[in-house]
């Protein structure tokens, strides 16, 4: 192909690429700036939305320090309808845990079970998990407890569950399952934490229980 070719013959070759391809360039421009514009809506919208539950978060968390439960619940309640996506969600369910839970303990279970059903990190589900199954042991519901600590699935929170397992166990009388949770509870921790001194009485205890079971 002669490379050298004519003005004339440059723009003949750029009038057939455009009849050609013109369509396709001008549809993919369209889409384009379609996409940047509703990217920029979408994170607009996103960000709007945050701003508005966090602020309603805001006044659950002072009614809930005013100890103003009706308020606090009407807000969550808002907080649930319309953001129940974002986290404020979430830390709102928890902020109504910590107002219901020595007055209204089935308030306080079902605000968990809501964490454990919707929140999306990790995190959050396994310490409502936790909050939940010790709640149901300290009314006696040892089964059902027991089942909760079997949900957990995360390393991150196997040292807690396994105590609250040794303290279900030991609950029962079961001297020996009560001694390897707690040892189990141990054997991930590290010597300056300060939960060693606790586990350590608890592990003492059972060795003396499960001593004097076998008498």
């Amino acid at each position: 192909m002669d490379i050298y070719i004519s003005d004339d013959e440059k723009g003949e070759n750029i009038r057939r690429w455009w009849y050609g391809n013109g369509y396709s360039v001008i549809a993919g421009s369209i889409l384009g700036i379609a996409v940047i514009l509703v990217g920029g809506y979408w994170l607009d919208h996103q960000k709007m939305q945050l701003e508005n539950a966090s602020n309603i978060y805001q006044q659950v968390t002072n009614f809930v320090a005013e100890g103003r439960r009706i308020d606090a619940e009407d807000k969550h309640q808002l907080l649930l309808s319309q953001f129940s996506s974002t986290p404020y969600a979430v830390f709102s369910s928890f902020e109504m845990v910590r107002l219901t839970l020595n007055s209204d303990s089935e308030a306080a279970k079902s605000y968990l079970r809501w964490i454990i059903s919707n929140a999306i990190l990790t995190g959050h589900i396994e310490i409502a998990l936790l909050r939940l199954a010790k709640i149901c042991m300290a009314e006696d519901d040892l089964v059902v407890s027991s089942s909760l600590i079997d949900e957990s699935s995360s390393a991150s929170f196997l040292s807690l569950f396994s105590e609250l397992r040794g303290d279900i166990a030991g609950e029962q009388g079961k001297f020996t399952e009560a001694l390897d949770a707690y040892q189990n509870a141990t054997s991930v921790l590290i010597e300056e934490d300060s939960r060693l001194v606790l586990l350590k009485m608890k592990i003492d205890d059972m060795a003396v229980g499960n001593d004097n079971e076998m008498l």
